[in-house]
């Protein structure tokens, strides 16, 4: 592969930021990549390369997801070699957003650009507002993409106890439902998995956007829902569209709806009512039709009572309700959902469940429900030195660090755990004890040095539920 000239910015992919969204300029004019660049929105990082070879260089390809490909990179000559770039991109990725360039406006070269595989055609010189604008609309459509469910049939519910079908016919009876829905559960019952059925069960290709409540600090949580305008506020750099935009004419899943600062919850309010979507610092309104699935691991009606929770939006939410019941109210799911998440493994980890593990399983409370099961069982599969996983070695993973930590140092860490999974279960005692001190999770959360957002996260992730 021939590198690009030091003198032009490359954007090597070995120095991209993973945590942003890639552009490769494909142009032999340095000027083009270079004005680009410093129309470049924050959240984007680009490559440059200047013909057919470097752009078949697999480390300014890989990762990319929007490519701006000149038509004609060899003065003089009349061959469009961009469209053989096209053509090539179009083959190895498949779906990569291309952009044709071009100073020639010839309407068969449009065509043919079409044709090749770019989805977009500009007219060069690209200003620096057109060239946002067009990564605004490509991260638009990404966002959807990645927001639509797979319905291939991956989403399903394991269970064969009467409480699982019960879960079933509820939702097959919200079959067209357009009104709000509200699933309630413990934390790890399974509130997504509901909710990802509840939209997989409608017709056509809707899009399906979740958002963890829980997760979306305040300060930020207008911005992320209801997207901003460039200039809104400091470090606003470009527009942004929000997720309930994104979420158009298809379902929006608010996860952990308890967990919103009162401000916040009078804001979602206003949407709902109206149906009304605003940007941050802008006056025009978007109408958005779309559907609300909430889920919440407390009791929204005590919650009103506490004052901690606006009686108005628990009822605006909560049109239709979903009970998820906890684990240990339907142990008949036990024994299929363990063997499902044993055989995810299965192709790493040739491991089976031996009856005397599947009756230990049985004997445990589960008070972090399927989410807690699935991860015993990921560690089962990993740390059980047999292939078939005994009732010693269910044993040895359920019981928390903690306890071996406040035992006499005659009674040693099982350090065949992992260090990686006795930390976690000793953040998780850690957590729990910060909770029992206290109902208050700010309180709790500013007890260990964390914030808000991050214990609720850590809560979902190791089940821990408000006491």
């Amino acid at each position: 592969m021939t590198l690009v000239p030091p003198t032009r910015p490359t954007g090597d992919a070995s120095n991209q930021d993973p945590l942003k969204r890639r552009v490769l300029i494909i142009d032999d004019d340095e000027l083009i990549p270079a004005s680009l660049r410093l129309a470049l929105p924050s959240n984007w990082s680009m490559s440059v390369a200047a013909t057919k070879e470097e752009a078949d260089g697999s480390e300014l390809t890989n990762g990319v997801v929007a490519a701006f490909i000149d038509m004609h990179l060899t003065k003089g000559q009349t061959k469009a070699e961009g469209l053989d770039i096209i053509r090539s991109l179009r083959a190895r990725h498949p779906h990569l957003e291309i952009v044709a360039m071009s100073g020639d406006l010839d309407r068969n070269l449009m065509e043919l650009g079409l044709k090749s595989g770019a989805t977009r055609f500009l007219a060069k010189p690209i200003g620096a507002e057109e060239f946002q604008l067009t990564l605004e609309k490509i991260e638009a459509l990404l966002l959807l993409r990645e927001a639509v469910v797979d319905r291939r049939g991956e989403t399903r519910w394991v269970g064969r106890s009467q409480a699982s079908a019960e879960v079933l016919r509820r939702i097959a009876e919200f079959r067209g439902e357009r009104g709000p829905i509200l699933i309630e559960g413990e934390s790890g019952t399974g509130k997504e998995v509901a909710a990802s059925l509840l939209h997989a069960q409608e017709p056509g290709s809707r899009p399906f956007v979740r958002v963890n409540l829980g997760g979306i600090p305040e300060t930020v949580f207008e911005s992320e829902l209801f997207g901003h305008v460039k200039g809104a506020f400091t470090g606003a750099d470009r527009n942004k569209m929000g997720l309930v935009e994104v979420a158009a004419d298809g379902d929006l899943f608010l996860d952990e709806i308890e967990a919103l600062p009162s401000a916040s919850q009078a804001k979602l309010l206003r949407f709902l009512e109206s149906g009304e979507s605003r940007r941050v610092g802008s006056s025009e309104t978007t109408r958005v039709n779309v559907r609300v699935i909430a889920a919440t691991n407390r009791d929204l009606a005590s919650m009103v009572k506490a004052g901690e929770f606006r009686e108005d939006l628990m009822w605006r939410v909560s049109g239709k309700r979903l009970r998820i019941p906890a684990l240990r109210d339907r142990l008949d799911d036990l024994v299929p959902l363990a063997e499902n998440f044993v055989s995810l493994e299965r192709p790493r980890r040739n491991k089976t469940l031996a009856p005397d593990a599947i009756e230990a399983l049985k004997a445990h409370r589960w008070s972090g429900n399927v989410r807690e099961l699935k991860r015993i069982c990921e560690q089962l599969c990993l740390l059980a030195p047999l292939p078939i996983i005994r009732a010693q070695d269910v044993h040895a993973c359920l019981p928390f660090v903690s306890s071996a930590v406040s035992q006499e140092k005659s009674s040693p860490v099982d350090l065949s755990l992992g260090l990686v999974e006795l930390v976690a279960r000793y953040e998780a005692q850690v957590i729990r004890e910060a909770l029992q001190q206290g109902s208050d999770i700010d309180e709790a959360a500013e007890r260990i040095g964390i914030s808000r957002s991050s214990m609720y996260k850590k809560m979902k992730d190791y089940g821990i539920e408000r006491t």
